[in-house]
């Protein structure tokens, strides 16, 4: 029998305790004692009482066990012919003054932030910097339409909008900016 055989046979037979053992692979602030509760079907819960941070989980445990200078993220465009390495260290450490500065605009954990960004590292960095501190992230593409825009600013009522100036597409620079403006202006919610 193969390994892959025999890791799929328990997770079938023995999927509770599979699925507990396979969490042990990853830091819990709270150690969940099991891995599913079915008191409630069809809502399941996954792993109950369990705590994590996603951004821990990315970064900061592969900077203490001694990967920090490997490289995290890549960014190769071929739009701009533009590549940057980032290693975990790197990343960590952007993404913490991120965090620091979403919490110093007053996002908290719970609180939601749209960020409207065109496909580049610094989405990345937003959409961790935001499980840091444990708020809710909602993208939306950059380059949507400023009533779109309006609606998704609208079912996410964002403390925050994290966006950019510009985005790139092709050979043509598409203005972010005026775009968030009139999408801010026709949204019933206001981001502070």
């Amino acid at each position: 029998m193969s390994e892959y055989d025999e890791v799929f046979r328990a997770s079938v037979e023995r999927p509770a305790e599979f699925w507990l053992q396979a969490a042990n692979a990853i830091d819990w602030s709270a150690v969940p004692r099991r891995a599913l509760d079915s008191s409630k079907v069809p809502f399941y819960r996954w792993f109950p009482g369990g705590e994590l941070n996603i951004s821990v989980n990315c970064l900061d445990r592969h900077v203490a066990c001694g990967r920090g200078e490997q490289a995290a993220l890549i960014y190769d465009s071929p739009v701009t012919g533009t590549v940057r390495t980032y290693s975990y260290r790197d990343l960590l450490t952007e993404v913490a003054t991120f965090a620091g500065v979403l919490t110093g605009l007053g996002v908290a954990k719970g609180d939601r932030v749209v960020i409207y960004l065109p496909m580049v590292p610094e989405a990345v960095g937003a959409m961790l910097a935001c499980a840091r501190i444990g708020a809710v992230h909602s993208v939306v593409f950059g380059g949507f339409a400023a009533k779109e825009l309006a609606v998704r600013i609208d079912d996410a009522a964002p403390v925050v909008v994290v966006s950019a100036s510009c985005g790139i597409e092709g050979q043509r620079v598409l203005e972010y900016k005026p775009l968030l403006d009139e999408a801010i202006r026709l949204a019933a919610h206001k981001p502070a």
